[in-house]
């Protein structure tokens, strides 16, 4: 089985392939191909997957290219992981929004936006590539924004686009750990949109355990979640939300501590892999030991920011491992295998929540199968979490159209709408400032 990795200069990319490692079943992927616009990535990437293979007799073929064609064709499976602007077109997101006193963050706010603009036509091209050389292809979506990446591909790749994320397995798990339950014996009552859901229940053997969680102060603020948004806040609520929901939540702070920071999550990832790169160009760098070592840093500083401003210290060590590989390929599995299982993941609304239309993505729990990914019916969103997905996805669908059209006035209509942009002047001078230091947004007219 081929697997196409498309961003595959990318630094998370040996997750991927360590995963793959693991996976000694009949039917797996036998074939890598990573494709970059960087062939000094995709060398530094190539020997970090090397080393890793070393002890592995039948670790998958891997091959590098910067041919996209040449990458899709054959492909039975296509993750897509790219990041238009690289991570100074994050940190000028950050800055440029940060400079009008509102959030710059790579999913959340402006600096959502502002990478979703620069995002979507590439993605819309990828799409109709795929559609045009690997017909049968499924693309596994890891390219933020996620949902809105995946709702634009899905316009030409309909349900064979499935988009992935870790945190609602990442808060599943939390959630199920803390009251003593198996994580893998747990259903997640999980809806949203991607970094805008709630888990709403946590069931296991039937029974519906999160009111005994939010009836135990001591244990509710035992969790990352309990630790970032208070007990208090969460008991008002009746739920636990994504992590990402502190930035609508507590978004004033959040914006503070950003503007505080000695520097921002994005500049400090830029120039964290600067070096790694760099280092890689020495022949002699031991590839594997370099890369973890900033894997380990980097996941560590996750979020630190809104951790500072909650006072709930260091993440703990069961938080930095990650998952969204492990999502992926237990995705793959089930597709490719007939593996029935049940994962969170960003797909066609279909009729699950009816505030939307059939083809809004959503994040909901799905059951996976040949056939692909099927959202499951789950009881309609409160009302304060209803307004608040409908605002947003409003805005992705001005994204959207902005992308498609080129429109600038439409671009100014997502910014000035969503919900941690407070002024339409401020929507004009981000459209203005974001478009004066992205070359990719010089579409829009």
């Amino acid at each position: 089985m081929r697997l196409t990795i498309l961003g595959g200069g990318g630094f998370r990319v040996p997750l991927v392939y360590g995963a793959l490692l693991a996976d000694h079943a009949e039917g797996r992927v036998t074939h890598v191909v990573l494709h970059d616009l960087d062939p000094a990535r995709l060398s530094a990437v190539t020997r970090v997957l090397a080393e890793q293979a070393a002890d592995v007799p039948d670790a998958p073929e891997v091959t590098a290219t910067t041919d996209l064609d040449e990458a899709l064709r054959g492909a039975d499976f296509v993750f897509s992981a790219i990041r238009v602007g690289g991570l100074e077109g994050r940190a000028n997101d950050e800055r440029v929004a940060l400079a009008e006193g509102v959030l710059g963050q790579e999913t959340v706010g402006a600096g959502g936006i502002a990478y979703g603009l620069r995002t979507v036509p590439v993605a819309v091209d990828i799409a109709r590539r795929v559609a045009r050389l690997a017909p049968d292809a499924w693309v596994i979506n890891f390219t933020n924004p996620a949902g809105l990446v995946t709702e634009a591909m899905s316009r030409h790749l309909g349900d064979r686009v499935i988009g992935i994320c870790d945190s609602p397995v990442g808060l599943g798990r939390r959630i199920a750990r803390v009251l003593g339950a198996n994580p893998k014996e747990a259903w997640i009552d999980y809806v949203g949109l991607n970094h805008l859901g709630w888990v709403r229940g946590l069931r296991v053997a039937g029974r519906d355990e999160l009111p005994r969680l939010l009836a135990d102060p001591d244990l509710l603020g035992s969790f990352e979640e309990g630790k970032l948004f208070g007990v208090d806040w969460l008991r008002s609520l009746g739920a636990i939300p994504n992590e990402y929901l502190h930035y609508y939540y507590f978004n004033r702070e959040a914006v503070r501590a950003y503007q505080q920071a000695e520097k921002t999550r994005g500049a400090f990832l830029h120039e964290q892999q600067a070096r790694f790169y760099a280092e890689m160009r020495n022949p002699d760098a031991p590839a594997w030991k370099v890369w973890d070592d900033t894997r380990a840093e980097r996941e560590a500083t996750y979020m630190a920011e809104n951790r500072e401003t909650a006072g709930a210290g260091e993440r703990d060590e069961d938080d930095l491992s990650g998952g969204y590989e492990k999502v992926a390929l237990a995705l793959m599995r089930a597709i490719a295998r007939d593996e029935r299982t049940t994962l969170i993941l960003n797909v066609r609304n279909q009729r699950t929540l009816s505030v939307l239309d059939t083809d809004a993505v959503i994040e909901v729990p799905c059951l996976v199968d040949a056939n692909g990914a099927h959202p499951v019916t789950v009881d309609p969103l409160p009302d304060h979490a209803t307004g608040l997905v409908c605002a947003v996805k409003a805005v992705e669908r001005e994204v959207l159209a902005a992308a498609d059209s080129g429109s600038r006035t439409t671009a100014v209509k997502a910014f000035a709408l969503h919900p941690l942009v407070d002024s339409v002047n401020v929507a004009r001078r981000l459209v203005d400032g974001y478009t004066a230091v992205h070359p990719g947004l010089g579409y829009l007219k």
